[in-house]
């Protein structure tokens, strides 16, 4: 089992942003920018295009409910959208609110947040998810 699916399952702590019962979205633990967050499908696929196309569909609609949510939590001129990462075994889709594109560069120095500034960004995404 992946972290991403212990995250998912509540094995693992995390900051919740958004959840359904197909998806989960979570802050990045090393954010680029302030609510990056990670979109995640419950079931433990390892590579985005293996998900059957009905739940690529679906994950990419939950993903656009979440990015709304970001981008009104954390005023921005986009809420990129980026596929990537080999690190954990678990497909997942990277939100980040941006003023510019060097916001989404992974070469850079990711920001370290406090457990209570972490907490403050997922609640903001959270109220603004649970809007809509």
């Amino acid at each position: 089992m992946s972290i991403f699916s212990k995250i998912a399952a509540g094995e693992i702590p995390s900051y919740k942003c958004a959840e359904s019962e197909k998806f989960y979205a979570f802050l990045d633990i090393n954010p680029l920018t302030v609510g990056h967050t990670l979109v995640i499908p419950r079931r433990e696929v390892d590579y985005y295009f293996d998900l059957d196309d009905d739940e690529l569909a679906e994950m990419q609609v939950f993903a656009k409910r979440v990015a709304k949510a970001v981008g009104q939590a954390f005023p921005c001129k986009k809420v990129a959208q980026v596929v990537l990462g080999l690190e954990v075994p678990h497909a997942h889709i990277h939100l980040i609110p941006m003023q510019t594109e060097a916001d989404a560069d992974f070469r850079r120095e990711k920001l370290k947040l406090t457990p209570e500034e972490f907490e403050a960004a997922a609640a903001k995404i959270r109220e603004q998810f649970e809007k809509q």
